[in-house]
This record gives C-alpha cells, sequence and structure tokens, in this order.
C-alpha cells in the first residue's frame, strides 16, 4: 500500500511542477523555476519509492496518465484553455485506462 501512496505524492509533485513551467517563462523566473527544480526532484524521488513494490510499467502508466487529466484540468482552470471534442475523449480514455489499471488489473501486485 506504501507504494501506491509514494505514487501519489509522486503525481501531486509532477502536477505542481508542471503547472510552473509556463511561468517560470523558459526559466527566467526564479521562484517559479525553483518550484519545477524542487518538484520535479520531489517527483522522481517518490516515482521510485513508488516503483519498490509497483511494477514499472504499472507505475509510469498511472503516474503519467493520471498527470496529463489534472494538468489538462488546471490549465483549462488557471489559463483558460479549451478543449474540443476529440481532446475531451482522449483525456477520457486515458483516465478510463488508468481506472481498469487500478480497479481490474492482476499487474500492480509485485
Amino acid at each position: 500500500m506504501s507504494g501506491l501512496i509514494y505514487l501519489g505524492i509522486a503525481i501531486v509533485g509532477e502536477v505542481i511542477a508542471t503547472s510552473f513551467l509556463r511561468a517560470s517563462a523558459g526559466f527566467t523566473q526564479l521562484i517559479p523555476t525553483l518550484v519545477v527544480i524542487v518538484g520535479y526532484g520531489f517527483t522522481f524521488y517518490f516515482f521510485s519509492l513508488a516503483l519498490q513494490t509497483i511494477p514499472v510499467g504499472i507505475g509510469y502508466a498511472i503516474w503519467s496518465g493520471t498527470g496529463i487529466v489534472l494538468i489538462s484540468i488546471i490549465a483549462y482552470f488557471a489559463h483558460g484553455q479549451t478543449l474540443d471534442l476529440p481532446a475531451m475523449i482522449g483525456i477520457g480514455l486515458i483516465l478510463a485506462g488508468v481506472l481498469v489499471i487500478n480497479l481490474f488489473s492482476q499487474s500492480s501486485a509485485h
């Protein structure tokens, strides 16, 4: 169970770091740049801990899929990014894939 907690922490760190990439303005703004650097360091540390008990393929699929969905939601509210129907369908399929892995896959057992 601790692997899933570590994975959740890694996902949150990645979403925060990625959310600050735009504000870093190509790493020219100090505070957002520091948030990105520290956030990704934090993310990869906790992701490495998660991979001690979660297979890398499953962990990465959950991490990247959940990150895509959360970043898209944040971009919609924080930056006014709009998503057309194909984008929303694609994001829905990604979310469905993450749910299928979590709810039905026996591959996540180490």
